[in-house]
């Protein structure tokens, strides 16, 4: 029981990563608009205020504004799809039946009854209760359960018709119609405790910052990191704020609408949104990591240091331009957890720090261009108090890193043949013919095509289920160059590439149908 759940939240975690990938993309488009209609902007570059860039900056602000509006049905369709076991498509397509479906019984409810509800909203048009990120999420699950439970269901002959792939729809029709019948009633209380955890956070004050800062770093190493961020960003314990009659809940989506309406929450100042997003990543990634990525090059063996340079330096870029930290932080979380330990609490410290400062720099990512976009090219961001925190950052991990690697002699790149960043394949060339060498090898170190179950992947790692652990080879995984191997189940497997996974993958499978 308990395995399953791990493997439940494991997976979780990754379906989050669809839907999340899209609002830091699009929040990137949104921040630029913004600052595009900035007056100061405008001052330096004034064809900004033309006529012409103003209907494009616009037509980016509306866009954006609709996506960020729809995160709950973003959500209910990928935690279908991801969540489903096998054909995923039609997972996702009840998904979006199922939102439809519930919010129309749930507007059937509260037109037809005395129900008095102060959760109420527009949802694609149907006035009815307003649960945000949470309602998606919910359709997400539930359709996925009733997915791998009916996708294969075999019927009477005389219906046969309705069987199999075609009977997840019409089931999940009948249980969101009931659903919409009964959540408005239990809404309320639920919704109760659910802004009560995100006033408990806030009633933390700076020390709630840090515990959010810390814990995000520290559930890296299982994958689940993504689940805490996502909650903080689209439901109720980031925040609620207010404008004017609207209300959006959500760290990211409060921050968002106020890009989009250039208006701020008329109950809270938006610093108290921002302590969750980019603002407390930037001094770890774009001043901490590289720091960090230098003094394991200055100890490194000397006749290792050219080996270990480009690997350090495409992580400690990674980290710089769009913080994706993985590839730097598996190069020391296994050979040196002491320094991982110190790693999170420097970034709890660093979301606390910004909090303090008041800095408001939102986004996701934490890198150099979240700097750029939502701090310097934004009117009242504080983005230099960042500047200061980061170059601090730079002075302790640079120092930290060094002193612990020569006193403690540990095992980080370079030194005495370990370390988990590989020194013994580059994998950085993309030919066709290198990627299908590694794509087979993968394969081979996974035990062969029969004993891989599914294969996915996140920002930084390909994520496979494998049938038995046992047949997995590591040292033929490690022939491809990985930044680090963990096994957070016992029948699954996390392989960390960095930004390039996705080519990876898709070499895989593609290596799979040749071998079909």
């Amino acid at each position: 029981m308990k395995q399953n759940l791990k493997d439940y939240f494991q997976q979780l975690g990754r379906s989050f990563m669809l839907p999340i990938s899209l609002l830091a993309a699009t929040g990137i488009f949104l921040g630029l608009a913004a600052a595009s209609a900035n007056p100061q902007i405008q001052k330096i570059a004034p064809f900004l205020g033309s006529e012409y860039v103003m209907y494009v900056t616009q037509l980016i602000r509306k866009v954006a504004g609709t996506l960020f509006g729809n995160i709950p049905l973003l959500f209910a369709m990928s935690l279908a799809l991801g969540m489903a076991k096998k054909e995923k498509p039609i997972a996702a397509f009840a998904g979006l039946i199922g939102y439809l479906v519930f919010n129309r019984s749930m507007m059937y409810v509260l037109d037809n009854t005395q129900l008095t509800i102060d959760a109420v909203g527009n949802v694609l048009g149907m006035t009815t209760v307003r649960m945000d990120a949470l309602g998606g999420i919910l359709v997400g699950l539930v359709t996925a359960a009733i997915h791998n439970r009916y996708y294969n269901v075999k019927l009477p002959d005389a219906i046969a018709f309705f069987g199999g792939k075609r009977f997840v729809a019409i089931a999940v029709t009948i249980v969101f119609a009931a659903l919409g019948q009964v959540v408005p009633f239990v809404w309320a209380p639920v919704s109760e405790v659910i802004t009560g955890i995100g006033k408990s956070l806030s009633n933390f004050g700076y020390f709630g910052t840090f515990l959010f800062g810390f814990f995000e770093r520290a559930l890296i190493p299982f994958g689940l990191h993504h689940i805490l961020n996502s909650l903080v960003r689209t439901t109720e314990i980031g925040g609620v704020a207010e404008f004017g009659k609207e209300t959006v809940t959500g760290a990211l989506l409060i921050f968002n609408n106020y890009l989009e309406t250039g208006m701020i929450p008329d109950n809270m100042p938006i610093t108290e949104v921002t302590r969750f997003l980019a603002q407390g990543k930037i001094p770890m990634m774009v001043f901490g990591l590289p720091a960090a990525a230098l003094a394991m090059y200055r100890t490194a063996d000397s006749s290792k240091k050219e080996t270990v340079k480009p690997l350090l330096l495409a992580g400690a870029l990674a980290a710089f331009t769009t913080g994706i930290t993985e590839p730097l932080e598996f190069s020391f979380l296994f050979v040196a957890p002491m320094l991982y330990v110190f790693h999170a609490v420097m970034a709890g410290l660093s979301f606390m720090l910004g909090h303090m400062f008041g800095v408001a720099i939102g986004n996701t990512q934490g890198g150099i261009i979240d700097l750029l976009v939502f701090g310097v090219l934004q009117s009242g961001s504080k983005w230099y108090m960042v500047l200061l925190i980061g170059m601090s950052y730079s002075v302790i991990y640079y120092n930290v890193f060094k002193w612990a690697i020569v006193k403690f002699n540990l095992a980080t790149p370079g030194r005495r043949d370990e370390g988990s960043l590989n020194q013994d394949n580059d994998t950085n060339n993309n030919t066709s013919k290198d990627l299908e060498l590694t794509a087979e090898q993968i394969i081979k170190g996974l035990g062969g095509k029969e004993n891989i179950l599914s294969i996915e992947n996140c920002f930084t790692r390909l994520r496979v289920d494998v049938a038995d652990m046992s047949k997995v080879d590591e040292k033929e995984i490690n022939k491809t160059g990985p930044n680090g191997i963990i096994k957070p189940t016992p029948n699954h497997i996390q392989i960390v590439y960095g930004p390039k996974v996705n080519i990876i993958k898709d070499s895989v499978e593609d290596r799979f149908k040749k071998m079909a």
